[in-house]
């Protein structure tokens, strides 16, 4: 259902550093960068899967952390899962819930929470 998400960022050249680093642990890249001053880059595992863009606000102005918004990327194993969190606090984020299983435990939820360097939240998930 969902097509890209995008998230801004003052810092273009930290913010790719991380991304380029963090989704190579899921074997995702980037995919396609614009040409111009705001460099949005998508990053995923093929044009026709879900995208995670990262640039410059298209408006000229500050980026700023959405208060409730959260990118939620789904792992392929807990171990996946412990990797992604693992690599973004080597990378400079932050932690925001170390990795383990989540109530109510009858939906085997095991998620890991953190933020980009940006101040991004992000949820590595892998449900079953």
């Amino acid at each position: 259902m969902i097509g890209y998400t995008t998230l801004g960022t003052n810092d273009i050249d930290r913010a790719l550093g991380f991304y380029d680093a963090l989704f190579a642990v899921v074997g995702a890249a980037r995919i396609m960068q614009m040409p111009d001053d705001r460099k949005l880059t998508l990053y995923g595992s093929g044009p026709n899967r879900p995208m995670l863009g990262v640039g410059k606000p298209y408006d000229g102005g500050q980026a700023s952390v959405g208060n409730g918004v959260m990118v939620a990327l789904a792992a392929d194993s807990r171990e996946q899962v412990d990797a992604l969190h693992a690599k973004a606090i080597e990378l400079g984020g932050s932690d925001e819930g170390a990795p383990g299983v989540r109530p109510p435990e009858e939906f085997n939820f095991y998620g890991a929470y953190f933020r980009d360097p940006d101040g991004n939240k992000f949820c590595a998930y892998k449900m079953g």
